[in-house]
């Protein structure tokens, strides 16, 4: 599969607890395209990520793997998939670069911030080991691969209310018996924000956190809260031709292509001739609402941020203090996405 290029955007400086080494979070989002948020040309309504962005700086271009588990190996480690030993997914092909399970002779972000005296959280998904299953080896799970506290997925997709190996620090758990955490409804991008949270506003003593929001929305399987596809119902009822200009056109108008680069040949059958409409306008509807409900959360994050004054106002107030936070937002694209605004081609 081609490379496909990922957002990679809102680095920014705040201020944070006095020390001078960085805070830093880093948050991902799954097969989720470019242009999905609003500040990127979208029409899905994404206003803490736009707020990020306003006061950051947006990067337009920068590639990934194409796949949820290379491209994840690829950021925890600073290495190339084929060098962390997944070159393609979670099976084992015989050959060095497609172990499917992450190497031991590269290191995690996390194992190299610890000697640097960092606390090391991730909440969500994890996806670079095939061993999953009750009495499989946890060598490379998030405890042994440097992280402190982990709330999560192990395995790549599943359920967004009742997610497959969902995981407390070494711990398999169903998420409806877990004393730990009992909202009114589990959803799991909402458990994985609210964990970040809390990670957050538990965080103690005068060393710097890293933080990594491993999020699995938008990827399939289409789940959404009842109450946010309905912000979103008939938005998409004249298709993906007409939503996937309009994305072009903002784009074009923030400055984010050059006008030289057409809108890229449409991957699908013309909306005119689409078969089941109704299926694909509901598809469209549940998309936007993970989404909407990832930005949320993202919301809750920065509010614990703001909250323990950890979250500044800017570089400028920043630099005086010379404790800076780096907060980067990932997001990774994939073919959910690509009838609505595919201009990949052209970057």
């Amino acid at each position: 599969m081609r490379n496909l290029p990922l957002l990679f955007s809102l680095l920014f400086c705040i201020s944070a607890y006095g020390q001078s080494r960085p805070n830093v979070i880093i948050v991902m989002a799954d097969d989720m395209g470019w242009s999905d948020i609003g500040c990127y040309g979208s029409e899905i309504e994404t206003p803490n990520l736009d707020r990020l962005s306003k006061n950051g700086l947006r990067f337009t271009q920068f590639y990934n793997t194409g796949r949820c588990c290379p491209t994840r190996a690829s950021l925890l480690t600073g290495t190339y998939p084929h060098q962390a030993g997944i070159g393609h997914m979670m099976n084992d092909t015989g050959l060095p670069g497609y172990k499917g399970d992450l190497g031991s002779d590269v290191q995690t972000i996390a194992e190299v911030l610890k000697p640097a005296k960092y606390s090391t959280y991730l909440s969500g998904k994890w996806h670079v080991t095939p061993k999953i299953h009750p009495g499989s080896s946890q060598h490379n799970w998030p405890r042994q691969r440097g992280f402190d506290r982990f709330y999560g997925t192990i395995h790549g997709a599943g359920s967004f209310f009742d997610p497959n190996s969902l995981t407390r620090q070494n711990t398999l758990i169903s998420p409806y018996a877990d004393p730990e955490y009992q909202p009114k409804e589990f959803f799991y991008t909402d458990a994985i924000n609210d964990h970040a949270t809390r990670f957050i506003t538990e965080h103690k003593g005068n060393n710097p956190f890293f933080l990594y929001i491993a999020h699995t929305a938008p990827h399939w399987p289409m789940h959404a809260l009842p109450e946010d596809i309905e912000k979103y119902k008939g938005r998409y009822d004249e298709g993906w031709e007409v939503i996937r200009a309009a994305r072009y056109q903002r784009q074009l108008e923030m400055g984010l292509i050059d006008p030289k680069w057409k809108l890229s040949p449409r991957d699908a059958e013309p909306w005119s001739e689409a078969k089941n409409k109704e299926w694909e306008i509901r598809l469209m509807e549940v998309y936007a609402a993970m989404v909407d409900r990832l930005d949320q959360g993202l919301g809750r994050v920065i509010e614990a941020l703001e909250k323990d004054a950890v979250y500044g106002k800017g570089i400028s107030r920043a630099a005086p203090q010379g404790t800076p936070m780096i907060l980067l937002q990932v997001f990774l694209p994939g073919p959910d996405v690509k009838r609505l605004a595919d201009l990949s081609n052209n970057q």
